[in-house]
């Protein structure tokens, strides 16, 4: 699993069969740090309740493909829920 932060939504002109009502989301993955790492995605809401500025853990290639209701849709991302809280413990 990955963790991100939801940063915006985004609203489709054309929906692909299967993913009707499914949230499509920008999140800005995050490193162990909680640092940024790389580009914002796009990914699909599974949960259907993530919202701008909430921490959430997703996946990516076939497995995001398998999180949803419909199977082996084409998504290269997928939210799969929400985090509460982080505890980070630095074992050096």
């Amino acid at each position: 699993m990955l963790l991100g932060k939801v940063i915006g939504t985004l609203t489709p002109c054309i929906i692909y069969p299967g993913l009707e009502g499914v949230p499509m989301l920008l999140v800005q993955p995050l490193d162990k740090n909680m640092k940024a790492e790389g580009g914002v995605i796009v990914a699909a809401d599974s949960t259907r309740m993530a919202a701008p500025q909430e921490l959430i853990y997703y996946e990516g290639g076939r497995e995001a493909a398998l999180a949803l209701e419909k199977w082996f849709v084409p998504v290269d991302h997928t939210i799969i829920g929400i985090v509460d809280d982080v505890h980070h413990l630095d074992l050096e």
